[in-house]
């Protein structure tokens, strides 16, 4: 973890899907190196969201970040939003960051992603298995 952060900037952590529970991938490093949130995401395999989180890092480090708002190419797979997230509804999500900050400050967002059909959360016949931890809000 600490020579990814060294060398890339960050760190991404996954942890695969068991039975009754979804995957879910997570940077470290981000806030501290780049000033913008860290980024969690629930509900997509470990290559995909390291991806996501290599063009978040890319696209938006030292810059702001549209929050709640869709964005059409951070993936060119499929639109996402990002939501904000409160640390303390991630602690047992996001270990590697907890340990890495300690008692530093740092933020999260959470990258909302549709479904097979194109529906996001919120939407009528929304059907995946993504667990939305912040409060997701689609304009």
């Amino acid at each position: 973890m600490y020579d990814n952060i060294k060398n890339n900037g960050y760190h991404t952590t996954a942890i695969l899907e068991e039975k009754n529970f979804a995957p879910f991938a997570y940077s470290t490093g981000l806030y501290e190196n780049f000033k913008i949130p860290e980024l969690f995401i629930s509900g997509l395999g470990p290559n995909l969201s390291g991806q996501l989180i290599e063009k978040y890092a890319e696209k938006y480090k030292n810059t702001e970040i549209p929050i709640n708002i869709k964005i059409d190419d951070l993936s060119d797979r499929f639109p996402v939003y990002f939501i904000k997230v409160n640390n303390i509804d991630l602690e047992d999500y996001v270990l590697t960051s907890i340990k890495f900050y300690e008692n530093k400050n740092y933020e999260y967002l959470q990258l909302i992603f549709p479904d097979l059909n194109g529906h996001f959360p919120n939407d009528l016949n929304y059907d995946y298995d993504q667990k939305i931890i912040g409060e997701f809000i689609k304009e």
